[in-house]
């Protein structure tokens, strides 16, 4: 998905030679995996001439907010809080990021601005 994003629509083989740059893998691995990520409703393809090219049905960052609540409804019962406090508890989060994701959720929390 990274190499489709950076790329914009590409072909299989502008995936392949991106993704082959870090590790050996056959470009029919390649054909395969955007199948199966346009399958899976995250990309799309057009014809052009005897190729494929792939796009980006949603950005990264919806992409990512869609996959984490399939693993909050599988994991943590529906609940963010769970998530989260896991992450906290776990120590996934350092303060700084605690501190920003503290400072973007009391931005755009509707309603009053106050604290308890």
């Amino acid at each position: 998905m990274q190499a489709v994003w950076d790329a914009g629509p590409c072909t299989v083989e502008a995936v392949h030679r991106t993704v082959s740059r870090g590790r050996s893998i056959k470009e029919t691995s390649i054909r395969t995996l955007l199948r199966r990520l346009e399958q899976k409703g995250c990309l799309s393809h057009e014809e052009d001439g005897r190729a494929y090219v792939y796009r980006a049905v949603e950005p990264a960052r919806s992409l990512a907010a869609r996959a984490v609540r399939q693993i909050i409804d599988r994991f943590c019962r529906g609940s963010v809080e769970e998530l989260v406090s896991g992450m906290v508890d776990a120590k996934v989060l350092s303060k700084g990021e605690m501190d920003r994701l503290e400072e973007f959720v009391r931005i755009r929390k509707p309603g009053p601005q106050t604290r308890r």
